[in-house]
């Protein structure tokens, strides 16, 4: 499955197939939170949460291909991630419009 970007992919013809969504809420344990929360007193990257991060964009981007595969669809246009904190957990909703090319 082929992710792009932009509106449209330079020497295809495409046909629309339809809006196609992929979501992931990622957590991590305990022990790791309270080593990361440590981490922020001293500054620096906080790897565990840059890890956190993503694992949960690349679980909703394989929910979003997944969604496009049934539908049929050769590639996915238009892929755009949107990205949430909530309590310690990071949400991403990855979504674009699926395309079978012609």
């Amino acid at each position: 499955m082929q992710l792009y970007t932009t509106d449209f992919i330079t020497g295809k013809n495409i046909e629309t197939i339809g809006l196609v969504t992929g979501g992931a809420v990622q957590t991590k344990h305990l022990g790791q939170d309270f080593m990361a929360g440590v981490r922020k007193l001293v500054g620096g990257e906080v790897g565990v949460y840059s890890r956190m991060q993503d694992e949960a964009q690349a679980n909703a981007t394989l929910d979003m291909m997944e969604d496009a595969k049934a539908m049929g669809a050769d590639a996915i246009i238009c892929v755009r991630y949107s990205i949430a904190s909530i309590a310690g957990s990071s949400k991403v909703l990855a979504c674009g419009t699926a395309v079978k090319f012609v």
